[in-house]
């Protein structure tokens, strides 16, 4: 039952190992492009499936591994607010995809490129589905592992080589900081299921077959145990989400990779830490549980929002002085992290409604910019912001279409980054930490400092450089302008996409009996089987 929630990761894994085989048959790009395109288009399908399959049901849904339920094997668990990132994630991806036709064009080795492409996203969709903290370690090795290769993809260049090396290392330390958390974790309380740890957590009586033998509070160790493990893993995901100080390896990673690789990195790669945050503070640890470990979720969370604050403030004024364009747009992304991740550490549904919210606005509006910058590059052949001068006339449309992506991160009305821009406002004014609002302001006029000298140079600046290009290419046009409408959609669509998308999003993920009580049914619909068959 419910097989589409499970079908995805493994068929994106099967077609990724395919592709290599299927040199040994033919060369021709157009047959790679095509299952790329195939490919990601059938995972983006079945994600909005299970999206108003969860609705439909109004629980998180639990695929089954092999059969096996929870705890005892490993399980996907989707909820409304795995199922929206699993959404922006494909949707984005078949996008980007498109674009990637183009731009490899010329490229050799593009065959790799995709599998590393498809397996990145198997990573990223698997770490958003499990329902295993276990599985959630395993699927952000996959995913990083695709990423460190295809930042270093021009294996030619020094730079790409170096900024995915330092990639790598990182990454590496950054996984195996929350493979010690898992040990604590699994030493405190039996078990890795998601659902299981928060019954165990939270001590909850009404799931005897999850609490075991915690029906009353476990001993202060088992405490200090999870308090460790929350540190650790939260102290990693800031790693993957690029939250200062840990954001130190994104502005070399992005600018060295092919630009489809610097808009996924920066638009969907840096929120699976961002959802794995707001996983562990609200599902498997949270402010409900036993007081002890509600005191270290507590000061977790508030540290989150200064740190989120601090990206802000330092990555916007770091925009000012950049010349590099990909490099600019890579300190955005730190930027918006800090906000997303301070928002959702609120702990109020507001906040988590508009952390959601500006997940799925920045990653549109990012992976767009990005995309944008990719063909002026292409164009004037360099990242130089000084060497894009009048570039506008002979990619009005790009241009264009990088107008609505700016004017969305920094929260110009009617597009969709003011909207979310207005809930995470709403949120900070209403909680303890006020002074989020002024960053919130301040981090929007430095970046919209930033993004006016890119717009005024390839706008009103005469041409310093012969360009390569004598016009747009209608495919990455086509793709510049669908996104740029989805922003202006997420804008004009706010009042509707807020009240039954994010709200009920937040709601679901507060709601961790309903998380619990989903795995239990799984649980006990396996035993009964058993009995029935006996």
């Amino acid at each position: 039952m419910y097989a589409s929630i499970g079908f995805i990761t493994p068929f994106l894994v099967a077609v990724a190992f395919f592709i290599p085989l299927l040199t040994l048959l033919t060369k021709r790009k157009v047959v790679f492009d095509s299952l790329m395109i195939i490919a990601t288009f059938v995972a983006m399908v079945l994600t909005w499936y299970n999206y108003f399959l969860v609705r439909f049901v109004g629980e998180p849904i639990v695929y089954t591994f092999g059969g096996w339920p929870p705890p005892v094997g490993i399980v996907y668990e989707v909820d409304e607010l795995s199922a929206i990132l699993a959404i922006v994630t494909s949707t984005i991806m078949f996008l980007v995809g498109l674009y990637s036709i183009w731009y490899l064009k010329d490229a050799e080795g593009f065959e790799w490129f995709y599998t590393l492409y498809l397996g990145l996203e198997a990573g990223m969709v698997g770490c958003i589905y499990t329902g295993d903290a276990f599985n959630l370690f395993v699927m952000l090795e996959v995913m990083s592992v695709s990423a460190y290769a295809l930042v270093a993809f021009y294996r030619s260049s020094k730079e790409a080589v170096e900024a995915g090396i330092k990639y790598a290392i990182i990454g590496a330390v950054s996984t195996t900081v929350y493979f010690i958390a898992l040990m604590f974790i699994y030493g405190a309380f039996g078990t890795l299921n998601m659902a299981e740890l928060a019954a165990r957590v939270r001590s909850l009586t009404s799931f005897p077959l999850f609490t075991g033998g915690f029906l009353t509070p476990p001993p202060a160790n088992i405490s200090l145990a999870a308090s460790i493990a929350l540190a650790l893993s939260l102290w990693a995901f800031t790693f993957k989400a690029a939250l200062f100080p840990n954001h130190f390896w994104l502005p070399d990673a992005h600018p060295a990779a092919p630009t489809p690789v610097s808009a996924i990195l920066s638009g969907l790669v840096v929120n699976v830490g961002a959802y794995a945050i707001i996983r562990f503070l609200y599902t498997i640890l949270g402010w409900d549980s036993m007081k002890s470990i509600s005191s270290a979720v507590s000061s977790a969370a508030a540290i989150l929002v200064v740190l989120g604050g601090a990206s802000a403030l330092i990555a916007s004024a770091l925009m000012i002085v950049q010349k590099d364009i990909k490099r600019l747009i890579a300190y955005s992304t730190i930027l918006h992290l800090g906000l997303i991740v301070s928002a959702a550490s609120l702990g109020t549904n507001t906040g988590l409604a508009g952390s959601m919210y500006h997940i799925v606005t920045h990653a549109v509006g990012k992976a767009l910019l990005f995309l944008t910058a990719g063909v002026v590059i292409k164009i004037v052949g360099s990242r130089n912001v000084d060497d894009i001068a009048g570039v506008a006339k002979r990619a009005p449309l790009t241009i264009f279409a990088m107008v609505v992506a700016v004017f969305s991160l920094v929260g110009i009305p009617p597009f969709g980054g003011f909207f979310s821009k207005l809930v995470l406002y709403q949120a900070f004014i209403t909680s303890p930490h006020v002074y989020m609002v002024a960053v919130l302001l301040i981090s929007s006029a430095l970046a919209l400092l930033a993004y006016t000298k890119i717009l005024y140079v390839a706008w009103f600046r005469y041409p310093v450089r012969e360009f390569r290009m004598k016009h747009e290419s209608p495919l990455p046009t086509a793709t510049l302008i669908t996104m740029a409408i989805i922003l202006v959609l997420l804008g004009i669509l706010s009042p509707i996409i807020y009240e039954k998308a994010f709200m009920p999003a937040a709601y679901s993920v507060t709601n961790y009996l309903s998380y619990v009580s989903s795995a239990h049914k799984a649980l006990a619909s396996y035993l009964n089987s058993l009995v029935g068959g006996g």
